[in-house]
């Protein structure tokens, strides 16, 4: 057997998994693309163990090792995905950048892009720093 057929799947697989974790925003589908490029080094692994004709089998020794790894973060990954969602409402990868805490039950999480909007309308408007420099603020009161 010829090493370029499963290197080429093995480049395909790891592409495929590296856009997936670099594209997606959901954060299962970041651990199923992670999944994937394990599972690329998983074949190259297996495929170098056959063409070396290695007689103790190391690559497929350890294969298994990281397929072990694997199903352990995949458990700890979607455990932590599965309290984040339950905490904050939504797994969405790129509304988990703060590290801040989520807001009390009852109050709707406010999204980055609403805290300019939040602030504008905060102020009202004739409490805003500049109410009287406004002309049109001044006809409106």
């Amino acid at each position: 057997m010829h090493l370029a057929y499963p290197a080429v799947l093995a480049v395909l697989l790891f592409c495929t998994g590296l856009y997936g974790v670099l594209a997606r925003r959901n954060a299962i589908l970041v651990l199923m693309s992670v999944e994937l490029m394990l599972n690329a080094v998983n074949l190259n692994l297996v495929a170098f163990d056959v063409w070396l004709r290695d007689t103790l089998h190391a690559g497929q020794a350890l294969t298994l090792f990281t397929i072990a790894i694997a199903a352990a973060e995949i458990g700890i990954g979607l455990a932590i995905v599965l309290l984040v969602y339950r905490n904050r409402g939504t797994s969405d990868v790129d509304r988990l950048r703060d590290l801040a805490d989520p807001p009390p039950r009852g109050q709707a999480p406010m999204n980055h892009s609403d805290d300019s909007m939040a602030a504008a309308t905060d102020n009202g408007p004739d409490n805003g720093p500049d109410a009287e420099a406004s002309p049109a603020r001044r006809q409106t009161a």
